[in-house]
């Protein structure tokens, strides 16, 4: 049964991105109405067992809850933001690999606040950064749009670090259905004036745009997300942990079959890099953690 929630789980999210590139590309719904909906939706999804069952919990939310809540928002909103714009301009393997470097950039964060990791977290890094760079140089050279979603998609996974180590700080008292509906719901409100700003329509596509929203939404937030914090349950945070990192080659591998997207022989290389320097900071940061060095976890679920 693990096994199959897993793959489930891993379907889920590897097909965000394909689903995102094929949404925008072919209807008229807009980066930031994706990034809307999804969230919108799933506030409400996160909103109703709680209402059903324990209302009082939206009454008891504290003020330092609601702080890193609504922090957890702002920099969910502008990761996705980044990250499905990106998907527009760069390959969805690129975007989705550079997206997520956020373990990465939790343990940067981690380093920059005085934590001292173990040398396999560095390495990691080194590994990781050497695929950065193979994927923007050759992106570099194939177009100034591919170079400027690469871009996009580094500062989503760097946004998608700050959302989760805010998130980490509301968590600690509150429950997840509780805090997701906040933070959902506060995004959404984030990307609304976006989207109003930005002259972006929130409403008035075809039935495409609209099954393409109600696609991104189930598949990668409800089906994927669920199923990893459902393995969280029954297997180790570890375990989850690297599984998730099947998204980066299940994302290039939906995106190859189904958008017929081919990449440079260098970009695989620049994702195998990618995967594997992710992979060496988990377990590094992992085994840092059971020798009791009293480093935070960086191994988190993604947002994609």
């Amino acid at each position: 049964m693990n096994f199959i929630v897993a793959a489930l789980g891993v379907l889920g999210v590897a097909s965000s991105g394909p689903l995102i590139a094929a949404t925008l590309g072919a209807t008229s719904v807009t980066a930031l109405a994706i990034a809307f909906w999804r969230n919108a939706i799933a506030a409400v999804v996160m909103a109703s067992p709680v209402l059903i069952r324990e209302p009082r919990q939206f009454r008891k939310i504290t003020r330092y809850e609601f702080t890193w809540s609504a922090v957890a928002a702002v920099a969910l909103a502008f990761h996705f933001a980044c990250f499905i714009t990106a998907l527009s301009l760069t390959s969805v393997a690129a975007a989705t690999a550079l997206v997520c470097l956020q373990s990465a950039w939790i343990a940067v964060f981690q380093l920059f606040r005085g934590t001292k990791h173990r040398w396999p977290v560095l390495l990691g890094l080194g590994i990781a950064l050497g695929g950065v760079a193979a994927i923007t140089g050759f992106d570099m050279g194939t177009s100034p749009t591919a170079l400027l979603g690469d871009i996009l998609a580094i500062a989503g996974g760097a946004l998608a670090g700050l959302y989760t180590m805010a998130g980490g700080k509301a968590r600690q008292s509150m429950g997840v259905g509780t805090y997701t509906t906040i933070c959902y719901g506060i995004c959404a409100a984030i990307v609304a004036v976006l989207a109003l700003a930005g002259g972006q329509p929130l409403t008035g596509f075809d039935a495409g745009g609209w099954l393409g929203i109600a696609a991104i939404t189930v598949c990668a937030q409800l089906v994927g997300h669920t199923a990893f914090n459902h393995l969280l349950a029954t297997m180790s945070p570890l375990l989850v942990s690297m599984i998730i990192l099947l998204e980066i080659p299940g994302a290039a591998l939906l995106a190859g079959v189904f958008l017929h997207q081919t990449l440079p022989a260098g970009t695989y290389v620049g994702l195998a890099l990618i995967l594997g320097g992710l992979a060496v900071v988990v377990i590094g940061q992992r085994r840092g953690k059971a020798a009791g060095s009293g480093e935070g976890s960086i191994a988190e679920l993604g947002t994609d």
